[in-house]
């Protein structure tokens, strides 16, 4: 699981690079991955809406539907 994680958000990385952003995986614990958020998204105000209707929601598709992504 974790491979397809980590191959999950190298393709969402594309995404926010491209909005001048960034992501860096911090840890997976069980269920629960720790992202941070660099560059544009590091300070933008809508970071939280990201993490949960974007990356969150991504990774409970295509990977597993119990994945918690949290803010390191």
């Amino acid at each position: 699981m974790e491979e397809k994680i980590k191959s999950t958000l190298e393709d969402l990385r594309k995404m926010l690079q491209d909005d001048g952003g960034d992501l860096e995986l911090v840890s997976i614990t069980g269920n629960t991955i720790k992202l941070k958020l660099k560059g544009a998204c590091g300070c933008c105000p809508h970071a939280t809406a990201t993490l949960k209707n974007g990356i969150e929601r991504v990774l409970r598709e295509q990977v597993n539907p119990d994945l918690i992504v949290e803010r390191a």
